[in-house]
């Protein structure tokens, strides 16, 4: 299959996927860069690769998933937008791909959020992170019409993504939250 011409890049899930893998090398150098700037500014070179792969990881994990949930039915801004304020009314519908797809939206942040950030380091922070992260994404897909139905079943789906794969990470989280943006260079002598 051969994708041409702008629209098929970005403006279908199969153009979104590739551009997604097409990406990889230049997030791996992002990584590298990142953690090399960390190194050189006398940060500890444990912290520096581990902040660098949960930031980097964070964005290429979680923006693919979400500019495909964002990508317009063929009736966009024809029809009103829709929603589902019942819980696990939707769910009873959707395919296992669908549930499988809603899970994985935000698994990413879930995953690397509490490596990077000891402040968020527990199952609720990142649930409440990520419901509410899910909720902007439905309040879009209403506002802008795009052919969706915001759902509440997707909320609680993209939100217990992300707190599987926190729990997932959760070996690592203590040593991040030991694991300090130590400076090595440049140490004042004590009195």
């Amino acid at each position: 299959m051969i994708l041409e011409g702008w629209h098929h890049w970005f403006g279908t899930f199969t153009g979104v996927a590739l551009s997604t893998v097409a990406v990889l090398p230049l997030a791996a150098l992002a990584v590298w860069a990142l953690a090399r700037r960390r190194i050189v500014t006398g940060t500890a070179p444990a912290w520096a690769w581990r902040s660098s792969l949960a930031e980097v990881g964070m964005v290429y994990g979680t923006v693919p998933w979400v500019w495909m949930t964002m990508l317009p039915g063929s009736r966009a801004g024809e029809v009103p937008g829709r929603v589902s304020p019942v819980p696990l009314l939707d769910l009873l519908t959707m395919s296992t791909s669908q549930v499988v797809g809603n899970l994985l939206v935000f698994a990413a942040l879930g995953f690397f959020v509490p490596l990077r950030f000891a402040a968020l380091a527990s199952a609720p922070r990142i649930l409440a992170l990520a419901a509410s992260c899910s909720a902007l994404v439905e309040t879009a897909q209403y506002v802008l019409q795009l052919d969706r139905v915001s759902s509440v079943d997707d909320v609680l789906l993209n939100a217990a993504g992300a707190g599987l794969a926190a729990l997932a990470s959760r070996r690592w989280w203590r040593t991040a939250a030991l694991t300090r943006p130590v400076l090595l260079a440049h140490r004042l002598p004590g009195p």
